[in-house]
């Protein structure tokens, strides 16, 4: 029993960056939410997120999305939930990393230091992009660019 305890306490330990296993909930407003206007909504996110790049902006919140799309926030958390799979945050942060991943390796940026790259694609501290890359990618963002320069 105690060495099952002392497994567990060693599983935690590895988490840097306050990481914990996502919880997948079975919320019941996710079946309220009509297919069509939800496909549209979806259409307008990717639209205004990714095509107009307003994650690189770090006081662009989901209310200011929410706004442009002429919805309330609460709907647009449920059709973010339901076609994304995850929330406003989590959202923009994904492209915000993809977006460093590239910057990280890309020679043109080689000078830039990671802290001057996260602020580039939107986060507004150092620690936040830390934990967020570490999150989606399972590295720091300074052994991602070694491990990449290196090849």
């Amino acid at each position: 029993m105690s060495d099952l305890k002392e497994q567990e306490g060693a599983e935690k330990k590895k988490m840097p960056y306050n990481i914990r296993e996502r919880k997948i909930k079975n919320a019941a407003y996710r079946s309220l939410i009509r297919p069509e206007l939800a496909d549209t909504l979806y259409d307008k996110i990717l639209n205004i997120i990714v095509g107009q790049k307003k994650y690189k902006d770090a006081t662009y919140s989901a209310r200011a999305l929410a706004e442009d799309l002429e919805t309330n926030t609460r709907y647009l958390s449920a059709v973010i939930n339901s076609r994304f799979g995850m929330n406003y945050s989590c959202l923009v942060n994904e492209y915000r990393i993809k977006e460093a991943m590239n910057l990280l390796v890309d020679k043109r940026y080689a000078a830039k230091n990671i802290e001057e790259i996260s602020t580039m694609v939107g986060f507004s501290n150092r620690q936040s992009f830390y934990a967020a890359f570490y999150r989606i990618v399972g590295m720091t963002p300074k052994e991602y660019r070694d491990s990449k320069m290196k090849k």
